[in-house]
């Protein structure tokens, strides 16, 4: 096996991250006992992927396999699009999504296969990966599930493209009759493109969820005296109370250095800062609802 031919390397598409089983042996890249060893893992029909160090291979490996193997025939779409569109929010064992113009593709474990036509300026293409263009793929997403996991791809994909979440409309006047076109309007009353995170989306959705105000999205809360600002994931600036998102980032030594400048100073200006990891929002939103609610209280 020559890995540094490169002519042959380019006839495998994808080699050696998703390919082609039949492609990369008639190649000469591989064999097909060595294809069938423990450096290569089948996830469809003839497609291969190079076998992750550790775990199973996530959404966006097992995109790229997915891709592969409906290469020519179809394109990504759903939150297999979102992953190649650097706007990842489904959840990690989603399985790949494909859309195919015509019946000859079906679905199977790990792949799910849609049948629609798409208009050429619903298709982008990323890294040499064809997909749906993000204003497509937050319409598809925005049409099924949990209106929680809804917005939380509208957010994702606006935020990360800069499009207005209220451009879908467009989409629904064309697709009328399209299975749950309906539910779109009831996503954009929701959806904020300022939104950071699929993490802080769903925070806020709890709190509107709860029956508390919709709090104000990436609040500014300026200082006069040092001429800077402090944005607040989510705020009540009415009351003075702040509620942050605090993901993974925020236990870097240096980001927790900056973030105790950062609260005290808030403190010290009399706002109530309330923060709240993924296991909070996932495991006791209701003592998130509690808190917030004592909160909203007192103050008022």
């Amino acid at each position: 096996m020559r890995l540094g031919d490169a002519s042959r390397v380019r006839d495998v598409g994808g080699w050696p991250v998703a390919f082609r089983g039949t492609a990369a042996v008639a190649a000469g890249l591989v064999t097909p006992d060595v294809l069938r060893g423990p450096r290569f893992l089948r996830l469809f029909p003839d497609t291969y992927i190079t076998a992750p160090d550790h775990g199973p291979p996530d959404l966006k490996l097992r995109s790229n396999a997915a891709y592969r193997y409906v290469e020519g025939k179809g394109v990504l779409s759903g939150y297999s699009a979102a992953e190649v569109l650097g706007a990842s929010c489904g959840p990690w064992d989603a399985p790949a999504e494909v859309t195919v113009p015509h019946r000859g593709q079906r679905s199977r474990p790990g792949l799910l296969v849609h049948r629609t036509s798409l208009h050429p300026g619903e298709i982008t293409e990323m890294k040499g990966l064809k997909a749906t263009s993000p204003l497509r793929t937050a319409y598809d997403l925005a049409r099924r599930g949990d209106l929680v996991e809804r917005v939380v791809a509208v957010d994702r994909l606006a935020n990360v493209h800069r499009f207005d979440p209220d451009l879908l409309l467009n989409f629904s006047a064309r697709y009328r009759g399209t299975r749950g076109n309906e539910l779109v309007p009831t996503v954009l009353a929701h959806a904020d493109r300022r939104a950071g995170s699929p993490m802080e989306t769903r925070l806020r959705m709890l709190i509107v969820q709860a029956g508390l105000p919709k709090p104000q999205v990436q609040w500014a809360v300026q200082d006069e005296r040092t001429r800077t600002a402090v944005w607040l994931d989510l705020a009540w600036p009415e009351l003075m109370i702040g509620i942050e998102y605090e993901g993974e980032g925020h236990t870097e030594p240096e980001q927790v250095l900056r973030d105790v400048g950062r609260y005290t100073g808030l403190v010290d200006r009399r706002w109530r800062i309330y923060r709240y990891t993924k296991f909070e929002i996932l495991r006791r939103p209701g003592l998130i609802v509690a808190q917030l609610t004592r909160a909203w209280e007192c103050a008022g």
